[in-house]
């Protein structure tokens, strides 16, 4: 039964979302964590960390760890195809008619209609994962922030967009960071 359930959260997930991984990151939430309640907004966070730091697309990286905590490996195959099935099908149909009707203007306003939504899934996305990071999973409340947290993500911002390294560095900074100041406290 888990497999179905599998499936079918992942092909939602996989059918509406629209504008790459960050932009499935709500949709994905909301199965996971919020309708069938497989993962605690903290597991949350931290698979979709783990899927930033490895390979391939976040989406698909997230549908992979949720199917393998939810079912093993028959899971994560079941989670992982759900994820991709529509988009498969999706972007073969859509491949087809934009590539015969893409000097429309309708399908040039639709295209420009999109984007101001898909940055708005993005940005929901990314301040839902901040509140989490910075929070933990209790109430926004000012004493209840991390602040070596928010002193992290400030330095690690400024130096992503200061002198743009490579975001793996950043990444495995942050973490032996994280990792020597959590574990000593």
């Amino acid at each position: 039964m888990i497999l179905l359930q599998l499936l079918w959260a992942f092909v939602q997930v996989g059918a509406f979302s629209f504008g790459g991984g960050y932009a499935a990151l709500p949709l994905i939430e909301e199965q996971v964590v919020k309708a069938n309640h497989w993962l605690t907004a903290q597991e949350f966070t931290d698979i979709i960390t783990i899927s930033q730091m490895t390979p391939g697309p976040i989406a698909i990286n997230s549908a992979s760890f949720v199917g393998i905590r939810m079912g093993g490996i028959p899971g994560t195959l079941v989670a992982t195809f759900g994820c991709i099935l529509p988009s498969l099908i999706i972007v073969l149909l859509l491949s087809y008619f934009f590539f015969k009707y893409r000097n429309l203007r309708m399908v040039q306003g639709i295209v420009k209609g999109l984007r101001p939504g898909v940055v708005a899934l993005i940005a929901a996305s990314g301040y839902g994962l901040m509140a989490t990071a910075l929070w933990g999973d209790g109430p926004f409340r000012f004493a209840a922030l991390d602040w070596f947290a928010v002193a992290l993500f400030a330095a690690a911002l400024v130096v992503l967009r200061k002198w743009k390294p490579n975001p793996i560095y950043v990444m495995v900074a942050c973490g032996v960071v994280g990792a020597l100041f959590y574990g000593l406290v």
